[in-house]
């Protein structure tokens, strides 16, 4: 099934129809994000760091957070691709070894960790060893953090895009784009996973774009978190939480 779902997953990537992913931090929030028609349910790792209660940026154990995912895989019945950061420090195979273990059937890996971008190189590296390991049997979907790290050149982004796809990524993520005429730029040349956030154009536009994806990261977490604090300060000021 792991190669099956996977392709079910890789085929869902169109430059017509973007595959669209608010991200789930738990089982509940994934068979919601199910139930409401998705066809695919992608992990958030900042919030599922949160739910977990450690701090986002790899702070999270590596089994942690793959438990947390194979709970995700077993309560839906749609693909599921896991945010894992860098790898929480896991080599290349064992990585993929586990991911597959806990049922993923896609992953986001990121280029920046705690002392910066990493080397271009060194992390088409990682990708190649990744793709390897897993063959067929996962989508990877890489970050590229040079509009959060680097130099914010689309130039840059489109080096780093082209060197990851090669590496064998199947799509790449240039998380901190907003501008539409930057986003159009890159999607041209690249299949590109775009983070829908405040400022961001509408789906239908990111769509028009050419855009193969689109992810909401922690913004979904963050809100009903924001809501679920706000009912938690009536009920302690002895007013009705449901009015």
């Amino acid at each position: 099934m792991t190669t099956e779902t996977a392709t079910r997953l890789r085929d869902l990537h169109t430059r017509t129809s973007p595959l669209i992913l608010p991200n789930v931090w738990d089982a509940a929030s994934a068979r919601a994000v199910e139930a409401a028609g998705f066809p695919v349910v992608a992990t958030g790792s900042s919030a599922m760091a949160a739910v977990l209660g450690y701090e986002d940026g790899e702070h999270t154990p590596p089994a942690e957070m793959l438990a947390a995912v194979a709970r995700i895989v077993r309560a839906v019945g749609v693909p599921v691709t896991a945010d894992m950061e860098r790898g929480y420090g896991l080599k290349p195979a064992e990585l993929v070894e586990r991911l597959l273990e806990a049922g993923a059937s896609g992953c986001n890996l990121e280029d920046s960790g705690r002392d910066g971008l990493i080397d271009r190189e060194e992390q088409a590296d990682f990708l190649a060893a990744v793709r390897a390991a897993a063959g067929a049997d996962l989508v990877v979907n890489a970050r590229v953090d040079t509009y959060v790290a680097g130099d914010r050149t689309t130039a840059d982004a489109l080096i780093r895009g082209r060197r990851y796809l090669e590496a064998g990524a199947d799509c790449v993520y240039p998380i901190g784009l907003a501008d539409a005429e930057e986003i159009g730029a890159l999607a041209a040349q690249l299949p590109i996973n775009v983070l829908f956030r405040p400022g961001a154009p509408s789906l239908e536009e990111l769509a028009a774009l050419g855009v193969v994806r689109v992810s909401y990261g922690h913004g979904l977490h963050k809100a009903a978190h924001t809501y679920a604090e706000g009912l938690f300060a009536a009920v302690r000021e002895g007013r009705n939480p449901y009015q």
